[in-house]
């Protein structure tokens, strides 16, 4: 068990730099997509300033 503390720590830095990339995009989507997604700009700027480690599915 003791090799896996890594590996767990590569992942969740590895989800960590998806979720700043994935939010990163949020802000560029223009409000015409954001609007047939049935979103807000409110919205996505709440989402993207979300600290890194913020993770809604808590992966």
């Amino acid at each position: 068990m003791k090799g896996q503390t890594g590996v767990v720590w590569i992942a969740r830095i590895s989800r960590w730099y998806q979720l700043s990339r994935e939010r990163a995009c949020l802000r560029q989507i223009s409000d015409a997509a954001l609007k047939d997604l049935g979103l807000s700009r409110a919205d996505i700027e709440a989402e993207s300033h979300r600290a890194f480690w913020d993770d809604p599915f808590n992966r």
